[in-house]
């Protein structure tokens, strides 16, 4: 068992084998050639991508923004060098998966174009997927390539990097302030929240 629990990918691997095993030993009525299993499959993804993202998108904001200054400086290049880039790569791509995953569930149930164009019933889960693709692009094109500059893996004058770590901080309340009316409306669409 230590042997799993000592590596990140065997822990994870584990998870989808106990999963598999749960459905094996309790899926009775499951059918995964079916259509309905493969859209609940995508759904199942997307909930976990968007656990990571807004997982990680909360502590940013909750856990290291705040904690920063109170690191001692000598220390503080190990949140910005090893820490936070590894953070923000399962970040980014948890956001790319996010959308992609929750994108093909909107297409397989057929509401694609509905929710897009923020059509009754679909108004809820279309504003959710809106807000959604903002926050992405906030991710991708504007904290990203912010934080690059902000932990030094691009090289700039320090003003610049001041400027860039404000703008990367600044963006990610803004994601923060989005995240919540987002799950709000993602649990609205299927429980009649609006």
């Amino acid at each position: 068992m230590a042997s799993i629990l000592t590596s990140l990918g065997r822990t994870v691997l584990a998870g989808f084998i106990l999963a598999l095993i749960i459905v094996i030993l309790f899926g009775t009525n499951v059918d995964v050639s079916s259509a309905a299993w493969q859209t609940f499959f995508f759904r199942w993804l997307h909930i976990i991508s968007g656990v990571m993202w807004i997982g990680l998108l909360w502590y940013f904001n909750f856990v290291q923004i705040p904690s920063m200054p109170k690191i001692p400086d000598e220390q503080k290049p190990a949140i910005g060098k090893v820490i936070a880039p590894t953070a923000l790569f399962w970040f980014r791509f948890a956001a790319m998966a996010t959308v992609l995953t929750g994108i093909i569930v909107a297409a397989l149930n057929g509401y694609l174009h509905q929710a897009f164009t923020l059509q009754a019933p679909f108004r809820a889960i279309g504003l959710g997927m809106w807000i959604a693709l903002i926050m992405a692009f906030n991710v991708w094109f504007i904290i990203w390539p912010n934080q690059k500059r902000a932990l030094g893996i691009v090289t700039v004058e320090a003003d610049v990097k001041a400027k860039s770590a404000r703008v990367a901080m600044l963006t990610s309340r803004i994601n923060t302030i989005l995240s919540i009316p987002m799950l709000y409306l993602m649990s609205a669409q299927s429980h009649g929240g609006l």
